[in-house]
């Protein structure tokens, strides 16, 4: 056999049909208010997952001492804000939760690290 040839035992891999997943639904049933409803949270979702992810930055250069006064106060108050319009946003769109589940890998977001910096941000803006 020379490089590059093909057997025919060597396209037997390919000749077998994908199993069908065992929990797939037989039917998909699209309803166009809920398809609206699931992209809404799906973008809220992705917007809180990176609202967390900066305020987990921004906390740890207060901690790290790389922000003067002036620019803690100002992340805090920013922070406070976008928290504030993100409920706003969910009450508009009545989505009462934003943490989607990835099936084996968890939870979209983490809501304990949230809550405490929430707090750490809350003496900020006063």
């Amino acid at each position: 056999m020379k490089y590059g040839e093909i057997r025919g035992t060597d396209l037997d891999v390919f000749a077998e049909a994908p199993k069908p997943r065992v929990n797939a639904p037989k039917k998909v049933n699209l309803d166009p208010e809920k398809v609206e409803q699931g992209l809404t949270q799906l973008v809220l979702s992705l917007l809180e997952l990176i609202r967390q992810l900066v305020e987990k930055q921004a906390l740890r250069r207060i901690e790290g001492g790389s922000l003067s006064p002036d620019q803690v106060e100002r992340v805090g108050t920013t922070l406070l804000r976008l928290e504030e319009k993100m409920q706003e946003l969910k009450a508009h769109f009545k989505i009462s939760n934003l943490n989607i589940d990835l099936g084996p890998l968890g939870s979209l977001l983490d809501d304990e690290p949230r809550a405490k910096s929430s707090q750490s941000f809350a003496h900020l803006g006063k």
